[in-house]
């Protein structure tokens, strides 16, 4: 990769890290936002604030995708900056709920940096390069979201949370500013194949057989592992308040955010060591791996230190598995964006923001009628749903009725 690439790729992840900061830094301060900009005593409308945005992110996803592609994915990155910005300003001069929700819809509509980010980087890498690129930018979010609240939280206690949406605005304007200053590439595909084939690399062939699949399973994987995830957040640790009650609330959160400090630890040296295995293999034993950790943590319970010993095991496997999975899901997403990238990753955007939306619905109608820790089993049988998908037998009946369309 040259100096320029470099250059552009980093560019594009630190502006994304900025953006993600500010976008996922606010939401756990809702309730005190309201309460004390609002004098607002309906905390319910908590749980509505915080979906509002992914909403109206994964409605304009698949129309900024294609934006992308007719004017570039540089001008798609600067809208998108440039829209989170407008966001936060209005946020910061809501005097009502009604208001502050107003802000949040121009959020959500405007903004789609990830998506944007990835069209860049698809635009700029091709194979396993690319496959790489955007396990690092899953790096950037995962890390704005451990920094952000801690951050934030330190903040809010000097200033108001209005107030500090407004300096939030300066954050996507700053990246956009970035995003302006990097070199934009004249034809980077036929670049990066040029100095491929002068080096020898062979890393950016087609796919083969065994590593594509059909647009249509890669948007059922995408909404399904995110769903999967996301399901198990908003109730874990109110699940291990009641079945483990000597653990602290510092303990509680490690075990929380284990997963994730897993893939900003593995994600690079798992996604070299998994460079020359198949990714749907890779995928399918991922799944199997994290729908039993997650059916593990669902059975175990009690005070002893067995339970406690298996419960740090299972989410340790838990994040391994979902590191290894997210790897291969990004090798397989890089074999399928060598034409309309921005149509792709709009899409595949908008697949895991409804998954979202549908993880956090569904993990309080679950909590309610079966128990907090349902989540949890409902994820391991996602999962197990997702690996079965991948059956040889499935996907390439799909593949057969596609070309049949296609003629």
């Amino acid at each position: 990769m040259s100096r320029d690439e470099r250059r552009r790729v980093r560019g594009v992840m630190l502006c994304h890290f900025v953006a993600s900061l500010a976008a996922l830094g606010m939401p756990p301060f809702f309730a005190i936002l309201l309460s004390e900009e609002f004098a607002s005593t309906q905390l319910h409308l908590v749980g509505w604030l915080y979906v509002l945005p992914t909403v109206f992110s994964a409605l304009a996803a698949p129309w900024w995708g294609r934006f992308a592609d007719r004017y570039g994915a540089r001008r798609s990155l600067l809208r998108a900056q440039v829209g989170l910005a407008l966001g936060f300003l209005l946020a910061s001069q809501a005097t009502s709920v009604g208001g502050f929700a107003l802000a949040l819809t121009v959020q959500g509509l405007l903004g789609g940096t990830f998506a944007a980010s990835n069209t860049w980087l698809a635009g700029e890498l091709q194979g396993e390069r690319l496959a790489r690129a955007l396990t690092a930018m899953q790096a950037s979010a995962r890390a704005a979201l451990v920094v952000a609240p801690i951050l934030f939280g330190y903040l809010i206690g000097g200033i108001s949370p209005l107030t500090l949406y407004a300096w939030l605005t300066l954050l996507p304007l700053a990246a956009a500013a970035l995003v302006a200053t990097v070199p934009a590439s004249g034809s980077p595909r036929e670049a990066v194949q040029a100095a491929d084939s002068a080096s020898g690399d062979r890393h950016h062939e087609p796919p083969s057989a065994s590593e594509a699949v059909h647009p249509g399973l890669l948007l059922w994987l995408q909404f399904g592992f995110s769903f999967a995830c996301v399901v198990t957040y908003p109730y874990f640790i109110a699940d291990l308040q009641g079945r483990f009650a000597g653990l602290s609330t510092v303990t509680l959160a490690t075990l929380f955010s284990l997963p994730h400090l897993v893939y900003l630890a593995f994600s690079a040296p798992l996604g070299k060591a998994l460079a020359g295995h198949c990714p749907r293999r890779t995928l399918t034993l991922a799944f199997a791996v994290m729908a039993l950790a997650c059916w593990a943590q669902y059975g175990l319970a009690g005070s002893g230190w067995q339970a406690q010993a298996g419960m740090w095991l299972a989410r340790l496997a838990m994040g391994l598995a979902m590191t290894a999975a997210f790897v291969a899901l990004h090798r397989l997403m890089s074999g399928a964006s060598r034409q309309r990238a921005g149509r792709l990753f709009g899409r595949l955007d908008a697949a895991a923001k409804w998954a979202g939306v549908a993880a956090g619905l569904g993990a309080g109608v679950l909590a309610s009628r079966f128990g907090l820790a349902s989540p949890l089993l409902a994820s391991a049988w996602v999962l197990a749903a997702l690996g079965l998908s991948l059956a040889p037998g499935l996907t390439h009946s799909l593949s057969t009725s596609s070309q049949r369309t296609r003629t």
